[in-house]
């Protein structure tokens, strides 16, 4: 056995050193490799940095009501005697001063436009009260101060802030024939709702026309997670045709809405690896074709088949291992850290931070893998098939 294994290392050893003498279809299947692991590893950081986004913005203490099959909250109306019967439901948290904690808000589409691109897209405009304010986890005023309820006063998300032209503070905007001001920046700790514009909501009804109705409301839950009391009461009376979840619940469920494209990111990296795993099979076979009188006087002087076999297929892993780390490395350079903004289960731009995990770096290096082995395998099982003769042919 230890013999065995001698002559597999030396076999390795003489075939990486030899790598250099095929040095550009070596490169080939290298830079093959890498783009398949950058291109795929752009896709998932940019799902991973969406649902950090995402599950960062909802938590167990809160409970979200909307309207029954209603798909986001911009689809969602709530009048306010259907608020006012939900916020006497059992299990609600109450304020200090012995009221129901909880806030009937209003989600509306506003036009902004992409400092990146130019482009005009939606940007979602909640209106929200103090008590919706204080429902929200790690949110503070950044720069600037607090809306003053009853006035056009808005404050923009430091999203918004980073990827939109004209919401700096200060500064006007017209929404309708309404002339709004921007008076604070806040954040909540690179959640979705940095995405987000907040301003009075009575102020946000009369914009919009929407008389006393709402899009959702949010309650503070007395028990972490225990919504039962709240469905209780929705399916008891016929007159609340509601949805009731937990926050965190419900923006999982919004987090779905990018999954179609880390599905074609897979297809496109799978259809890409394909091409590069075809490289990889015409570089080994090309090595193993160069190099079939060398293999035959290594088993002419007593090298195994089997050491053959895996000299060639660690080199196809090696080649492929490089462009893997490569790729990577790419990916992680340029993607890691790029905040962007795309299209929300709402329709509205939802800004979030591309994010490379160590699990993302593990399955671009995997399939990396599964190519070098693919690739090798057939050529190396040739490798391991060359006759003997082949060794003296030149003699004869």
């Amino acid at each position: 056995m230890s013999r065995m294994l001698s002559q597999i290392w030396t076999v390795i050893v003489m075939n990486v050193r030899s790598l250099p003498q095929r040095l550009w279809m070596s490169l080939a299947a290298i830079f093959a490799v890498a783009v398949v692991v950058a291109v795929l590893l752009s896709f998932l950081a940019m799902s991973n940095g969406f649902d950090i986004t995402l599950s960062g913005t909802g938590s167990d203490d809160v409970a979200i009501v909307t309207r029954s099959g209603s798909q986001s909250e911009l689809n969602s109306v709530i009048g306010r005697d259907s608020v006012n019967i939900v916020s006497t439901a059992p299990g609600i948290a109450a304020m200090e001063n012995g009221q129901p904690f909880y806030s009937a808000e209003l989600y509306v589409v506003v036009d902004g436009r992409k400092k990146s691109s130019g482009t005009e897209v939606n940007i979602p405009m909640r209106g929200i009260s103090a008590t919706g304010f204080d429902l929200r986890k790690n949110v503070s005023i950044a720069e600037g101060r607090m809306f003053v309820p009853g006035t056009s006063e808005l404050i923009v998300g430091q999203g918004v802030l980073n990827q939109f032209d004209g919401f700096e503070l200060g500064q006007e905007v017209k929404f309708g024939k309404t002339r709004w001001t921007v008076v604070g920046v806040f954040s909540t700790g690179g959640s979705a709702f940095e995405s987000e514009l907040w301003a009075d909501a009575r102020m946000v009804q009369d914009l919009f026309n929407r008389g006393n109705s709402f899009q959702t409301i949010r309650i503070k839950l007395a028990e972490p997670g225990n919504i039962a009391g709240i469905e209780a009461m929705i399916e008891s009376d016929p007159r609340l045709i509601l949805d009731v979840d937990t926050e965190s619940g419900y923006f999982a469920t919004q987090g779905k809405a990018l999954q179609g494209i880390v599905i074609f990111g897979w297809i496109i990296s799978i259809v890409m690896g394909l091409g590069a795993l075809a490289g990889a099979l015409n570089t080994m076979y090309t090595s193993v074709a160069s190099r079939a009188a060398e293999i035959a006087t290594l088993r002419a002087i007593g090298f195994s088949n089997t050491s053959a076999f895996f000299g060639t297929l660690v080199e196809s892993i090696v080649l492929s291992l490089i462009g893997g780390v490569i790729g990577a490395l790419v990916s992680y350079s340029f993607m890691d850290g790029l905040t962007t903004a795309t299209m929300g289960a709402s329709f509205t731009q939802v800004v979030f931070t591309f994010e490379l995990s160590p699990q993302l770096f593990q399955n671009g290096i995997l399939m990396a893998l599964a190519i070098g082995l693919i690739g090798g395998f057939f050529p190396a099982w040739r490798a391991a098939r060359v006759p003997v003769i082949v060794a003296f042919r030149g003699s004869m």
